[in-house]
């Protein structure tokens, strides 16, 4: 689920391949105002890009940019091979970044609706991606139990994150608002935080989840 920059909003799909968008005016919502239809397969993240429009992906290997209000679907993004897990939008909101079950990441021109680049380096399903808040980098996780750091204007791989205590798969990733931090959540009760710039092991561990 995602929140609209605004707060006005709240959006959520799942496995009906349905994005739901909830105007949040009043305290008990049950109803969606928009409900998003076209994807052939689970959605499995969805971001605002504004109160207007949002971003989809899904298990049918495609993401998706909506014109929230009219339910339409803008653009398709297809160059996946297999479904697509995660995505996350550039600070300047003109291009995002997918991750997905082929392994990869891609850099995608929100204008043109095309692929700029494509990053490797893991050997199993990408589950989540995320932006360096600077818009140069980003960050993925995968089910090969690694966090890996890209440079975006390099288009290469900068720094790999796993540790030797946990081989379980990454769910969720999030950068400190200075990027200094790296917060890595595994399938394990603990979440584990990495100095992005060494990334020789975790600096911390945050634990409080009995699962």
């Amino acid at each position: 689920c995602a929140y609209s920059p605004s707060g006005n909003f709240v959006a959520s799909g799942g496995l009906d391949n349905i994005c739901s968008v909830y105007h949040l005016d009043s305290e008990n919502v049950t109803e969606p105002v928009v409900e998003l239809v076209g994807h052939t397969g689970y959605l499995s993240c969805c971001r605002f890009l504004n109160d207007r429009q949002m971003l989809t992906c899904s298990g049918d290997g495609t993401c998706a940019l909506w014109d929230i209000a009219r339910s339409v679907k803008i653009t398709e993004f297809n160059d996946h091979q297999a479904d697509v897990m995660g995505l996350s939008i550039a600070p300047d909101k003109e291009s995002f970044i997918s991750g997905g079950c082929d392994n990869n990441s891609i850099l995608w021109d929100l204008q043109t609706g095309k692929s700029e680049l494509t990053f490797t380096g893991h050997v199993q399903d990408i589950n989540c991606v995320e932006y360096f808040p600077n818009g140069n980098a980003f960050a993925s996780g995968s089910d090969d139990a690694s966090c890996k750091l890209f440079d975006i204007r390099a288009n290469r791989e900068l720094l790999s994150y796993r540790t030797n205590t946990c081989e379980k798969q990454v769910t969720s990733i999030a950068f400190s608002s200075s990027g200094r931090s790296l917060f890595v959540a595994q399938d394990d009760p603990n979440c584990r935080v990495w100095d992005t710039l060494k990334g020789e092991s975790p600096i911390g561990e945050l634990k409080s989840h009995s699962q």
